[in-house]
């Protein structure tokens, strides 16, 4: 699918490596776009917004329509997380502060397995999940949904991505998603598959607005 020249794109993340792991997703797809045209939120001097949404939906769309109100440009974001069944399908939205601290990935690991640590490999099974948001200047939204299913392993392994990708491991595979190669993991992860399915509302929405970001 080809995009114009000129056309920028921006992620509603201050996490660069959610930026670049977006920027891979979506390079296949459009490969007209540039990699510069993709910018996230620290670019532009975005504030972040108070994420006070109650599921993983209702967060990507509250962080994408304030990027579009900051920047005058499509804006994508995407909210995330582990959700564990014997947790009740925590952490859930509280993924990435589970520990307390925001963005503690070491923390938030740690805790989580303490708390698992008596349970059989059996129960186990937990799942990413991805909401991904397109936002437009003219109040267009779309809202897709992946998710990747596994098992959580007892200990951290592997020194890729980033988050509870140490622990989880795909269904069908022995290694944790830290283990896979940035595209083994782009293509079979819970944010590959939401934003893969955003991309014809992408193209539409970058046909339509192009240019620089507010100063």
């Amino acid at each position: 699918m080809s995009v114009p020249a000129g056309a920028r794109l921006v992620l509603a993340t201050h996490n660069q490596h959610k930026v670049g792991e977006l920027r891979a997703i979506l390079a296949p797809a459009l490969p007209d776009l540039a990699p510069e045209a993709v910018v996230g939120a620290r670019d532009v001097q975005a504030p972040e917004p108070v994420e006070d949404g109650v599921t993983f939906a209702e967060n990507a769309l509250l962080k994408a329509r304030a990027l579009v109100a900051h920047t005058g440009l499509p804006a994508v974001a995407d909210d995330s997380g582990l959700a564990v069944d014997v947790l009740g399908g925590a952490p859930g939205i509280f993924s990435a502060r589970w520990s307390g601290r925001h963005g503690d990935d070491a923390a938030n690991l740690a805790l989580l397995l303490a708390q698992l640590a008596d349970v059989r490999p059996e129960h186990r099974t937990a799942r990413f999940v991805c909401a991904a948001a397109l936002v437009t200047p003219d109040g267009t939204e779309h809202v897709e949904l992946g998710t990747l299913e596994g098992t959580l392993a007892t200990a951290p392994l592997g020194a890729g991505g980033f988050g509870y990708d140490p622990v989880l491991v795909p269904l069908g595979d022995t290694r944790t998603c830290a283990e896979l190669t940035p595209e083994e993991k782009n293509a079979i992860s819970h944010r590959g598959q939401a934003f893969r399915a955003l991309v014809p509302a992408l193209v539409a929405a970058l046909g339509e607005a192009g240019g620089a970001p507010r100063a």
